[in-house]
Parts: C-alpha cells; structure tokens; sequence
C-alpha cells in the first residue's frame, strides 16, 4: 500500500466530505499476519453484522472456517456449494418445510436468474482480510475499497466515479445477497477493462446490519486510485459542493 495515497485520501476525505465514515477494504492473501482472526460465531451470523467491528477500526482475518453463512462462504469464494433447494429458498418456500425469502416470485425464475449470474471464482488466498482504510500498512494490497455512505455521501462518490466516463453506465446495481454486492461483484469487476462501481446493500436480510440510512459503494481499487487523483479537479472544489458538505457537515 502506498502510504502516501493512503494519507492523502484521507486529508481530502476530511475536506469534502467531513467526518463522514472511512471506508474499509479487502484483500485475500495466503497468510493472516498480525491481523486478528474472525471467530465462528456461535449459530447464523451475517458477515456484513460481523463487519461493523471493522468499520469501527477492528481489522479481520476470515478463513473459510470463520465463516458461518453459506451464502457468505460462496460470495467470499470459499465454495461454490449452493444450498439444496435454493430456487425454492429464495423465492416461496416448501410448505411444511422450508420457509421462502420471497425475494423472487418463483422457483423457476430463480433458475433463470442464476443462468445469468456471473460463476463466483475461486479465493485467492486462505484468509480473506478487512481492514480500515486508516489502519492500512504498506505490506497491505487492498483489492476493493468498501463505503457504507448515507445519500449526500453516496452522491459525491457517484458523481466522482463519473468523472472520467463518457458513458454513463460505470455505477451498477446487481441484485444479490449483501455480501455479494460487497465483496463478489466488484472482485469480478477488478480485471474488466472499464471497472465499475458497485451500489448495493439493498438485501432485505442484510438491512438490519447497517444504519437505516445508509447503503453501500465499493469500487475496485484500482479505479478509486484514479478517483482520489481527481478530486481536487472535480465538482468537490466548487460551490454547488459546498453546499451538500454543510449537510453532511451537520
């Protein structure tokens, strides 16, 4: 990690966008190093629940083993296991037994919906690492950069992976678990030839892990290098700006 661009993201984050939360960031690596474990927590836990002690400046480790969600360990790319029942799972349930998300109307579109769903790779390492962007080290390699920003927040990062586009789709929204739209989603977009932002945390089943108010922007690191280059020639610096800082200012 350059500990320069490091520094001064933060400096400018402070700037334009006030106390506003820091983000936090993944990558996979082979070795844990000094960054604790995540325990397995006892019964079913939501990883973006667990994710709250790293938005609080507590880094963590995650081994397949940590993991406690199934769906949590598929998007993380530690198996591509899919539950039995699944279509039934997400949509309306087996009566007497299984109860049903309802997130989609029917089994069999459920089917159809996963056909079009990119595979989910393989981790790239043992431990898949969460750190806070101001408790990075230079040994670290950030792979994505994860916001959980309220709308006037979520509005300057919007229009700052904008900036450098001329076409007008470089933000999506993929319809998917929590963790997926965090983690799965902009990991595929790393390698693409125009990386893209991902908005998310739209899940129903993830919205009680995060303020009612907020929802997630996470965008490959090595599109948010460019958009950190940018912000001091962007909309940031002009009054239209200023105004919406006053808001998130308070």
């Amino acid at each position: 990690m350059d500990i320069k661009l490091k520094e001064n993201f933060i400096q400018l984050w402070k700037k334009y966008f006030g106390k506003a939360e820091l983000p936090i960031v993944f990558y996979y690596h082979h070795e844990a190093g000094n960054v604790p474990l995540a325990q397995r927590p006892k019964g079913h836990s939501c990883l973006i629940c667990e994710l709250a002690k790293v938005r609080n400046g507590n880094s963590l480790a995650y081994d397949t083993d940590a993991v406690s969600c199934g769906g949590a360990k598929r998007y993380l790319g530690y198996t591509d296991t899919i539950r039995p029942n699944f279509e039934y799972f997400l949509s309306c349930g087996i009566p007497g037994k299984m109860e049903g998300e309802r997130y989609i109307r029917t089994p069999e579109m459920v089917v159809e919906l996963q056909k079009h769903q990119k595979s989910i790779p393989e981790a790239k390492g043992n431990y898949i690492i969460f750190k806070r962007w101001d408790k990075l080290e230079e040994p670290d390699e950030p792979a994505v950069v994860i916001f959980f920003a309220k709308p006037d927040v979520l509005s300057g990062l919007f229009t700052l992976a904008n900036f450098d586009q001329t076409e007008p789709n470089s933000t999506f929204a993929p319809f998917g678990a929590g963790c997926g739209s965090i983690v799965h989603y902009p990991f595929l977009e790393i390698d693409s030839p125009r990386p893209r932002a991902v908005i998310g945390m739209f899940d129903p089943s993830a919205r009680p892990c995060v303020p009612k108010d907020t929802l997630s922007f996470v965008v490959p690191m090595i599109k948010f290098e460019k958009m950190i280059g940018y912000m001091e020639e962007s909309f940031l610096i002009t009054d239209t700006w200023k105004t919406v800082r006053k808001r998130i200012v308070g």
